[in-house]
């Protein structure tokens, strides 16, 4: 894996996270299972629609971690009861991740017809202007 050299300035500080999270997402970016969509369905509305067809609700999870949206999905065992003469769907696991930039936030989840949908919204943040006080002597 190629390891990413984040640019050394003396003006960028504190930026040793956005390195992580591009080797994060560098990572991520590997994996080919479940195929996906991300749409940009009005200008702050985001969807990733993800193919999981064979799933249920109950088969998949959704979490939000440190600007992270990790999508993982794991099918119940059918059960020894069940003989198969010939097996050609395969019950499989996957786990996605995607990067979420400050001020994307989740509303909502929803699988219809073996397509998840993931709904996100950017909010704009309030610009925040500070004083700093100068302490003399």
């Amino acid at each position: 894996m190629t390891k990413f050299a984040f640019p050394s300035h003396p003006l960028l500080l504190g930026f040793e996270p956005l390195e992580r999270l591009v080797e994060r997402t560098a990572r991520a970016g590997a994996e080919g299972y479940p195929p996906f969509n991300i749409e940009l369905r009005e200008p702050n509305l985001y969807v990733v629609t993800l193919a999981v067809a064979g799933f249920a609700a109950d088969d998949i999870a959704i979490t939000l971690e440190d600007r992270q949206l990790l999508v993982r999905g794991q099918q119940a065992d059918p059960g020894a009861d069940r003989v198969f003469l010939h097996r050609g769907i395969a019950t499989r696991q996957f786990r996605r991740v995607f990067a979420l930039a400050e001020g994307v936030e989740v509303t909502g989840a929803r699988l219809d017809n073996g397509l998840l949908e993931i709904m996100l919204e950017r909010r704009e943040p309030e610009t925040v202007v500070r004083t700093i006080p100068i302490n003399r002597g």
